[in-house]
């Protein structure tokens, strides 16, 4: 009788049965989407984005109107067609429906379809921020430069700065009223690429230095602790594991070439340059977030200054690990990055003027259906139908009233003519002929 041996090998036990197969072990892999998807959530930046989204599909639908040329309205069922541009998830005459202090509703004397535009207290609003736009041309000015001064060679592709035009608070046609304006500031290198023309050193203090020397004066910290640091605020909620405060400890202490700074840039494969490098990159980050108007940008879009500022690193990834100074909030079809520091209770801590006329849309927008019976002495639309005064009923229905429900389309063939819907008194899925 032969008698089979096993034998154990580091805890593994081998036989002729299994002689032959390899156990493998799973290894954890810590990449950015790990990370984001195992984050601590601020529940209060999410909500304000939720906020912004829609104020930005707004002015999105603002932006398309405005291009009509027939007008200051739009009829409903034209509007339609804009569902997926503006990336609507739900109908076009519903969404409209749902903020009256924004879009006014109303029928055409003449083509008898459901129209919209928009309200006076909105149109003031975009009027209002235009104004300050252009009262702040000279801080404008500043920005730009204070970007082109963080560029590596001192030039910034004119595409970038179009994306996050919005953001910085630029005007729309920012190329012609301050690149070309400015001649003696910039110079258009060719077509997409705007060069610094003058250096201004009284510009290359960053905003996280005015923290340090207020954290040096005001909590008489050495100047070991504040020369390199950065303000943490972490979430509520967040765990801190063991080893991570002796980490950020040392992180904080560590030099970097900051942003302004003229010199060369450090080289990732150097002598302990990768961490220096990766501050580098959170300075650069966080100055130009310091920049924007509401503290955030979105991540796409930081990829197209990784070429002139330098920055050799995964974007996404470095913001992750740093959730004391970044947030990176996912609400919405794009990730946007907020400065934790700029943000108290869900609201800009410092406001700015921009930011304050933003904010008021977003107050009007978020009333929703409150107090639109104020709106029926304000927006009253009279029309004389079969000798009766039609005006737009919020509230509900009242005898002598006729309703036009909000779609994106309907059948006319189904329905027949408006007027003989009127004369049967009986609702219908649509109220739109012609073209606007």
């Amino acid at each position: 009788m032969i008698f089979l041996k096993s034998v154990r090998c580091n805890g593994i036990l081998f036989g002729p049965i299994n002689s032959f197969s390899q156990r493998r072990w799973k290894k954890t892999i810590f990449s950015a989407q790990t990370r984001l998807e195992t984050r601590t959530k601020d529940l209060k930046l999410d909500k304000l984005m939720m906020h912004i989204n829609k104020l930005k599909t707004i002015l999105n639908i603002h932006q398309l109107m405005a291009q009509r040329k027939r007008g200051p309205f739009v009829s409903v069922q034209l509007m339609s067609r804009w569902r997926n541009i503006v990336g609507l998830n739900v109908g076009m005459g519903e969404f409209l429906h749902k903020y009256p202090h924004v879009f006014e509703l109303f029928v055409h004397p003449l083509r008898r379809n459901l129209c919209c535009k928009i309200t006076q207290r909105m149109r003031d609003l975009i009027d209002e921020e235009e104004k300050i736009v252009k009262e702040y041309e000279p801080e404008l000015l500043q920005k730009v430069k204070k970007l082109l001064m963080m560029s590596k060679n001192g030039t910034l592709h004119v595409h970038a700065l179009r994306l996050i035009r919005r953001e910085l608070g630029l005007p729309e046609d920012f190329r012609d009223s301050i690149l070309r304006t400015h001649s003696k500031d910039f110079r258009l290198v060719d077509l997409e690429i705007v060069e610094l023309v003058d250096r201004n050193e009284s510009l290359a203090k960053a905003e996280v230095e005015k923290w340090r020397e207020k954290e040096y004066v005001d909590k008489w910290l050495s100047e070991f602790e504040t020369s390199y640091a950065f303000p943490i605020n972490f979430p509520t909620g967040f765990k801190i594991e063991g080893g991570y405060r002796e980490k950020l400890k040392n992180w904080q202490r560590l030099p970097y070439l900051k942003p302004n700074e003229s010199k060369e840039v450090l080289r990732v494969r150097t002598c302990g340059g990768i961490e220096r490098f990766e501050k580098r990159a959170v300075g650069i980050i966080h100055e130009l977030l310091s920049l924007t108007v509401e503290k955030m940008l979105e991540v796409d879009r930081l990829a197209h200054f990784r070429k002139d500022f330098a920055i050799e690193v995964n974007v996404c990834e470095l913001l992750l690990k740093h959730p004391g100074i970044f947030y990176i909030c996912t609400k919405g079809s794009t990730q946007t990055v907020f400065l934790r520091e700029a943000y108290s209770k869900g609201c800009l801590a410092l406001p700015n003027p921009i930011y304050v006329v933003r904010r008021k849309m977003l107050d009007l927008i978020l009333l929703g259906h409150r107090n639109t019976r104020s709106l029926e002495d304000l927006e009253e639309i009279k029309e004389e139908r079969n000798g009766s005064v039609f005006r737009t009923n919020v509230g509900g229905r009242r005898d002598g009233d006729w309703i036009v429900p909000i779609l994106d389309s309907y059948d006319q063939n189904a329905f027949g003519s408006l007027g003989d819907i009127n004369d049967s008194k009986q609702p219908f899925d649509g109220c739109e002929s012609g073209r606007n």
